[in-house]
C-alpha cells in the first residue's frame, strides 16, 4: 500500500501539532517552581527572545523568523548561553565552537578569540560568568548592516548587575560581524 503525498503532509502536520502541544504542556512545568536554582537559564526558557502569551493567556509561546537578523542574534545568544550554562556536558566545548562558526563571520570569530586569549574571559559574553537572563532588541540598520543590543542580567536579585553588548550583523549573510561591550 502506498501513501499519497497529501497523506504524508497531513501526517507531518499532525506530528508537528502533537510536538507543539506536548511542548506547551511540558514547558510551564519545566519553567516554573523552585525545583532547581538553574531553572531560569535552562532550555525551558525559550531560546527565542520573543515570548508571548497564548490565546488562553496562561501558556508561554515562542516565535521566530530565520530571515530576521535580530532574531538570529537572539537565537545565537540563547543557544550560546544555554550551552555555557551546561558547560559540564562533554559536548559543550564542541557545541560552542560550532555555534561561533555558524553565527559569527570569520573576522568576528578572530576578534572573539583574541579577546579570550588576552582577557581569559568569554569573548561573546565579555565575562567569566554566565548570565541568568538575556534580551535582544534591534537598535538600527543601514549600509547593509543591522545593530542589535544584547542585555545580559547576571542575577535574580532585586538590583542585578546588567551589561550590554552591541552586535552588528550583515543583512545579506545574516552573520554577526562585530560584538562590542557597551561602556
Amino acid at each position: 500500500m502506498s501513501i499519497r503525498p497529501r497523506g504524508r503532509r497531513t501526517l507531518a502536520a499532525a506530528s508537528a501539532l502533537a510536538a507543539a502541544l506536548s511542548l506547551a504542556v511540558v514547558t510551564p512545568a519545566l519553567a516554573g517552581g523552585d525545583a532547581a536554582p538553574r531553572a531560569t537559564g535552562s532550555p525551558a526558557h525559550a531560546t527565542r527572545s520573543a515570548r508571548t502569551a497564548s490565546a488562553e493567556g496562561s501558556l508561554p509561546a515562542a516565535h521566530g523568523d530565520p530571515r530576521d537578523v535580530t532574531q538570529r542574534v537572539a537565537d545565537f545568544y540563547g543557544a550560546y548561553i544555554d550551552t555555557v550554562w551546561d558547560g559540564g556536558e562533554p559536548s559543550a566545548r564542541a557545541s560552542l565552537k560550532a555555534l561561533k562558526a555558524f553565527y559569527l563571520s570569520p573576522a568576528a570569530q578572530r576578534k572573539v578569540a583574541a579577546f579570550e586569549a588576552k582577557e581569559h574571559a568569554d569573548g561573546v559574553l565579555f565575562a567569566q560568568n554566565v548570565p541568568v537572563k538575556w534580551r535582544v532588541a534591534a537598535t538600527g540598520s543601514g549600509a547593509g548592516q543591522a545593530t542589535s543590543r544584547v542585555t545580559l542580567v547576571w542575577s535574580d536579585s532585586r538590583r542585578p548587575q546588567v551589561t550590554r553588548i552591541d552586535v552588528r550583523s550583515d543583512l545579506r549573510t545574516r552573520r554577526i560581524t562585530d560584538l562590542r561591550p557597551v561602556r
